[in-house]
């Protein structure tokens, strides 16, 4: 009995030793040193710092601020996500048992009869054994690491899927928002078809009564009516526009969505972006989620090749057993009845037709994938962020541009109106200043959604707030 916390003890401090895994290095991010330049880059940014800002700091509209959080708490998606999480957190509880000895006490009771035919006296004879133990069986002792690279590799997969549920997390806030803004330009949209319906069911009337008198023709009477009619169109087309939005905005949120909580019929500014920093890009990107989740990828990938190596050397494993045997279960515990039993066994690859050469060659180039995909990442967010900034650059151009030619074409149309009713012109010059009033009023809406979406877009592609992102990981960490 007393060898076995010896035997413990040896196999604690053999396994202790390091892994054969290649030192890991942080690929060197694959973009340009500095954000772009150029005419599309003119940045108005405001004083503060982005790292700092959470998801409660960027989102002033308090509607939006209660959606989200009432998304955070009821997606499904999310928390599927989560549960994911939970899944590689036993998974690697699983691969990190394999590190420690598995103890087991176990007990049995053995009858058996032998015919006088079988007995060495030619009688017939019954026996009992009866056995109690503790041990452990097929512990592997870790030399060169096999064991600790693989639960190396199961952590860093654990940590890629917190990072997979942070990335999660960010898109759904921002999914939430664009279905808040869609939601309210598109009621935007519906009250302008509203209201042009109703003026152009008063115009023509006024058409109609002008026919019905002699001084407008029928043409007039019908180009009247075109205008009338396209109005319902838009209103019939937005009113079902907006019920497909809360539709989206509910199956986001993951419950209905309270009357309250909607946005107001005018779009209106619901997010602040702060002063983008200076540094170089690779310092920004590869705080966002999606990058951290590849680079634990790729050391996931780096353990393998450990574990891989480690296959083409010799295997310890130990089998030991302490404990008491007796004929009678009366006897099982008293003195010299113990028992115990020591097996070591060692495993040598000789030839295994190159199973483990080719094993390794296959962590390697899981390895390179991974290194390449990890690379992809900081590409794509690269592009994200630059494509964002490039709309963030010139955004506020074309919204002065799109606001003048709306104001211009306003002050067309009723001036148009204004000839058309002392005769000068005819209503066709009415009908198009009105159609290209409408679309300038329309296309209004459309740069200013497009304008804050593109700040909901570069918090998402910056990282959604990395002092909230940044999360204890070592807190999180499994034991």
């Amino acid at each position: 009995m007393r060898r076995t916390p010896m035997i413990l003890a040896l196999a604690a401090a053999l396994a202790g030793c390091g892994t054969m895994a290649p030192d890991y290095q942080r690929p060197a991010a694959p973009v340009e040193a500095s954000w772009p330049q150029g005419d599309a880059y003119a940045l108005h940014p405001t004083a503060g710092d982005p790292s700092a800002l959470g998801w409660r700091d960027f989102f002033v509209d308090q509607r939006l601020q209660q959606l989200i959080g009432l998304a955070l708490e009821n997606n499904r998606d999310l928390r599927v996500a989560m549960l994911n999480i939970e899944r590689a957190r036993a998974t690697y509880q699983i691969q990190r048992a394999d590190l420690f000895p598995a103890i087991d006490a176990s007990g049995s009771g053995t009858h058996q009869r032998t015919p006088s035919r079988m007995s060495p006296n030619g009688n017939a004879a019954v026996t009992h054994e009866y056995a109690a133990g503790i041990g452990f069986a097929s512990y592997e002792l870790d030399l060169f690491g096999r064991v600790r690279s693989l639960n190396d590799a199961a952590l860093e997969r654990f940590f890629a899927t917190e990072e997979a549920q942070r990335s999660a997390r960010i898109s759904l806030v921002a999914e939430v928002a664009n279905a808040y803004l869609q939601l309210a330009a598109d009621q935007e949209r519906l009250a302008l078809a509203e209201d042009t319906l109703t003026s152009q069911r008063a115009s023509y009337e006024l058409t109609r009564r002008s026919f019905e008198a002699g001084v407008a023709s029928e043409l007039d009477l019908r180009q009247a009516q075109t205008s009338v009619d396209s109005a319902r169109v838009d209103v019939a087309r937005f009113t079902g526009q907006v019920a497909q939005d809360r539709n989206a905005l509910t199956l986001l949120i993951g419950a209905a969505v309270p009357d309250e909580l909607l946005p107001e019929r005018t779009l209106t500014p619901v997010a602040v972006l702060a002063e983008l920093p200076e540094g170089l890009p690779s310092e920004v990107l590869v705080r966002r989620p999606d990058v951290l989740q590849a680079e634990r990828t790729l050391r996931a990938a780096n353990a393998d090749i450990g574990a891989a190596r480690a296959a083409f050397f010799p295997r310890i494993s130990l089998t030991a057993s302490a404990g008491s045997a007796s004929n009678e279960l009366s006897q099982l515990f008293k003195s010299g009845s113990g028992t115990w039993s020591f097996i070591p066994q060692i495993t040598l690859p000789i030839f295994d037709g190159g199973r483990n050469r080719a094993g390794l060659d296959a962590a390697k180039v899981d390895r390179d994938i991974a290194v390449a995909q990890y690379e992809k990442s900081i590409q794509s967010a690269f592009r994200e962020v630059a494509d964002a900034l490039a709309a963030y650059g010139t955004l506020d151009q074309q919204l002065a541009a799109q606001q003048s030619l709306t104001d211009a074409t306003g002050i067309s149309y009723k001036l148009a109106d204004a000839r058309f009713r002392k005769g000068v012109d005819s209503y066709l010059a009415v009908l198009d200043s009105q159609r290209a009033l409408y679309g300038a009023q329309q296309s209004l809406i459309d740069v200013r959604l497009a304008r804050e979406a593109n700040l909901v877009t570069l918090y998402k592609a910056l990282g959604g707030g990395w002092q909230e992102r940044v999360a204890a990981v070592a807190a999180s960490q499994p034991g």
